[in-house]
């Protein structure tokens, strides 16, 4: 409050400096390069810069050049550097076999092979031909169904859209609520 009174009323400059604020630097001072990036929980596509340091990230903030969000982001977006540098974040594929207890890690090439394997024997097993009067043509199968998540765009979901239909799958959704 003396700093204030001695010249700086609003205090809006040395009378909030101290040894300790002088020596601060932003976040984003360190940064070795910033990446344009897209906010990956929602569909609305939120700009994002992100500052990376020794291939880490270190600060993830809004692009004031997105026209979209304009240099803003929600909570989640905001906090989004936490969902990449999270100690417990997964890198490898775990798998649990049916009634087993304990975790185990695939590669990703089995991990893919093992989803295949099951997208084409529920196909297998699942696959309609004809209705029960036995004439009307269904090729059609109840066996798996898709869910698109809410990040995905139009062009995404048009293609899974396909991509399922082409399996013959009948229950295709995606939760795009924006």
């Amino acid at each position: 409050m003396l700093r204030q009174l001695r010249g700086d009323l609003l205090a809006l400059g040395k009378a909030v400096r101290s040894e300790r604020s002088a020596k601060l630097r932003p976040r984003t001072a360190t940064a070795e390069k910033v990446v344009q990036s897209i906010c990956p929980y929602c569909a609305v596509g939120c700009g994002q810069k992100v500052y990376v340091s020794d291939d880490r990230v270190i600060q993830i903030e809004g692009d004031p050049d997105s026209p979209i969000s304009r240099g803003r982001l929600c909570p989640k977006g905001a906090a989004s550097r936490q969902l990449v540098n999270a100690p417990t974040r997964e890198y490898k594929v775990k798998y649990r076999r049916p009634h087993g207890t304990e975790w185990e890690e695939l590669s990703l090439d089995d991990a893919m092979d093992m989803i295949a394997d099951r997208v084409i024997d529920a196909r297998d097993e699942t696959w309609e031909d004809k209705g029960p009067d036995g004439v009307t043509k269904r090729h059609r199968t109840l066996g798996f169904a898709s869910l698109g998540g809410a990040t995905l765009d139009n062009e995404e979901n048009y293609l899974i859209k396909k991509f399922f239909t082409a399996l013959g799958a009948v229950q295709i959704e995606n939760q795009a609520r924006i």
